[in-house]
């Protein structure tokens, strides 16, 4: 891949920085990601602490990586378990701070079924009222849940500012659905598979140009694609520009116009400084 001929900064919605192994060297991440051409990442909530933990990463690097972090708050489905009474004011708090720029990562897991299934709902309803009230976009997980999430989100749609898919792996009749509802979509590394990845790769051309938006989900889903191959599995935003190219391989547009159109369409959707 020719990392050069990319001119245009890309927007990476969804990093998981505070997993255990970026530990020690979430600098190091952050410089790298600049210096591949990512000029803002969206870290990923998935717990109370980790929306804590996240907050004090946007301030912490604030300062080196200026106007490069924010983040979510939330509740993943898998910790859903863990949702008691004082939940919702917790995450309205957080949701405070001027680097929160989205409620999440919520949605239902019907896959690993780690929490629950009336427990997730509950947490997952709690989350989209909370952001239909603070009018903050939502960024959902969904897994073998496409029936229910849908019906949960018909009900709370015309209440939520926007919403975004993240990590869509679903099959075309769960792509319109969603599309349906004018949800964005963020594509991961998965397209970069040419075993996993083939009915994303034959779909994603009939994503809307600005309801598309790219990701890594580091330190998950490390592109196939990677050449030279890197040492460790660990995926990081440095590897966006191969998401974005394995997207352009699919797609009609030219991959200058895909990184500057979901940049655009990122910047808008949550919110972030120029």
């Amino acid at each position: 891949m020719d990392t050069e001929q990319q001119h245009h900064p890309l927007i990476d919605i969804g990093v998981n920085l505070a997993d255990k192994r970026f530990q020690g060297e979430t600098h190091a991440v952050l410089q790298r990601a600049r210096d591949s051409g990512v000029s803002a990442c969206i870290l990923t909530a998935t717990s109370e602490s980790i929306s804590h933990e996240l907050i004090d990463l946007c301030e912490r690097y604030a300062e080196e990586f200026p106007a490069m972090l924010s983040c979510t708050a939330g509740v993943h489905p898998h910790g859903a378990k863990n949702w008691h009474k004082a939940s919702a004011g917790v995450l309205k708090e957080l949701a405070s701070h001027g680097a929160v720029v989205a409620i999440g990562e919520t949605g239902l897991d019907f896959n690993r079924d780690f929490s629950p299934r009336p427990q997730q709902e509950l947490a997952f309803e709690a989350q989209l009222e909370l952001a239909s009230e603070l009018q903050l976009p939502v960024f959902l997980h969904e897994r073998d849940a496409h029936q229910r999430q849908l019906e949960i989100l018909h009900c709370y749609r015309d209440h939520l500012v926007d919403a975004v898919i993240h990590c869509f792996t679903g099959d075309k009749k769960s792509l319109f659905n969603y599309l349906d509802l004018d949800l964005h979509i963020g594509i991961t590394g998965w397209i970069c598979d040419e075993r996993r990845g083939q009915e994303l790769q034959q779909l994603v051309d009939n994503i809307p140009l600005n309801r598309l938006m790219l990701e890594t989900d580091a330190p998950y889903l490390t592109p196939r694609t990677l050449r030279p191959k890197p040492k460790s599995s660990r995926n990081e935003p440095a590897y966006l520009p191969w998401v974005l190219d394995s997207v352009a391989q699919f797609r009609t547009e030219p991959k200058e116009t895909i990184a500057q159109a979901t940049s655009a369409t990122a910047q808008q959707f949550f919110r972030l400084d120029s």
